[in-house]
């Protein structure tokens, strides 16, 4: 416990399958004062994560309160990525401590409009031991999950008719478990994983990107899934699609030079923005016209060229012009809390861009120095069989 027992220590999660990476996280924690965990509820965890916990939130309140780091465990009332904010005002800590993937620009503007210190914390494991996450412990599903870096909407015919162009995706593995709705292909995933459970099997991947993209879009189907989020799963490394008027692609551009793949992984940051409102519809208030497409095509094939030169500058001026295209054809993208956030990290990035349509998911940045407090990815190389 801490020597300065007086100061109130703040953390939240879910702690689902408690592991080593959990206790050192709250015994780091516990160093600046008496600690105080407040995890979210199971339907809370079920909405976000688009799962069922495997321990229940009264089990994890019962183990979390057995550690001797911890003075006090408590589950969250609220909902939603901020679902902690009535427990936060009860307790009223001095400090409010998160790790890396934990940090949301929501959390630190709520501590600094209530006088509450922000700390994050790096992923350190303990001792020797090796580093753990509930997501791997969850299971040994290796299905990854998929960025668009360019070109999104491309991929829809209503879209594609007024200009043909490409979409340009990674394929990135599940070494965070990505929230439900954040743009990260995390509906196809689950698609997947009925598929085919742990791994994509071996083949060509065009034609297990076909079997997953009509699995998911089966006769009857009103609003098609667009291709990119199949594609972005299945294909490895680095991608570009082309459309023209259709569902799929008449070709595919597979990059999987190493120099490159590491390359991009060193210069994209993520910031979590929370998952997008389930009511929310993106598609209401569009603008979609030929000069439009034009221009997204346009950013994204610069995008795509910038990436292969390994070229920052250009890499992030393109980056940010797809999205700035995006959002002039389809204007509930973002809004002004979107910016807002956009602002504070905008002279830390070269360009910017949302991981999920509707101003959810992630805020993704191309930078060429580290940016605090935000994530990296790892992009899958190969299958894993």
């Amino acid at each position: 416990m801490a020597e300065n027992s007086n100061k109130k220590v703040f953390v939240t999660g879910c702690f689902d399958m408690l592991h080593s990476g959990h206790v050192a996280f709250m015994r780091e924690a516990a160093e600046y004062g008496d600690l105080y965990v407040c995890i979210g509820s199971d339907a809370t965890i079920h909405n976000l994560k688009g799962r069922y916990t495997v321990n229940s939130q009264e089990e994890r309140k019962y183990m979390i309160e057995s550690l001797r780091c911890v003075k006090e465990c408590r589950i969250n009332t609220g909902s939603g990525i901020i679902d902690f904010e009535n427990e936060l005002k009860d307790i009223m800590p001095d400090m409010f401590v998160v790790n890396e993937d934990g940090h949301t620009p929501s959390k630190e503007a709520m501590c600094n409009e209530m006088g509450i210190e922000y700390k994050v914390l790096k992923r350190i494991p303990y001792a020797d031991l090796p580093a753990r996450s509930t997501t791997a412990l969850r299971n040994v599903c290796r299905i990854p999950y998929r960025i668009d870096l360019a070109g999104g909407w491309l991929d829809q015919p209503f879209v594609s008719k007024f200009y043909p162009g490409s979409v340009i995706t990674i394929s990135i593995e599940p070494t965070i478990e990505f929230n439900h709705r954040s743009g990260m292909a995390s509906s196809t995933r689950r698609k997947a994983i009925e598929l085919w459970r742990t791994e994509i099997p071996h083949g060509d991947p065009d034609q297990l990107a076909r079997l997953l993209f009509s699995f998911e879009n089966p006769p009857g189907t009103k609003e098609i899934a667009g291709s990119q989020d199949s594609l972005g799963i299945v294909y490895p490394g680095l991608n570009k699609h082309y459309y023209d008027n259709n569902y799929w692609p008449s070709n595919t551009q597979s990059i999987q030079d190493e120099d490159i793949l590491s390359w991009l992984e060193n210069h994209l940051y993520l910031v979590t923005l929370g998952p997008r409102v389930s009511e929310y519809s993106v598609i209401d208030n569009t603008n979609i016209t030929t000069e439009g497409a034009k221009a997204l095509a346009v950013a994204t094939d610069a995008c795509w060229n910038a990436i292969l030169n390994k070229d920052i500058s250009a890499f992030g001026k393109a980056f940010r012009e797809s999205f700035e295209a995006q959002v002039a054809m389809f204007p509930n993208m973002a809004d002004k809390e979107i910016y807002d956030i956009i602002d504070q990290y905008k002279h830390m990035a070269k360009g910017w861009k949302l991981s999920g349509a509707g101003g959810g998911g992630y805020l993704i940045m191309v930078a060429d120095q580290p940016v605090d407090e935000a994530m990296q990815i790892r992009i899958r190389r190969q299958n894993g069989l």
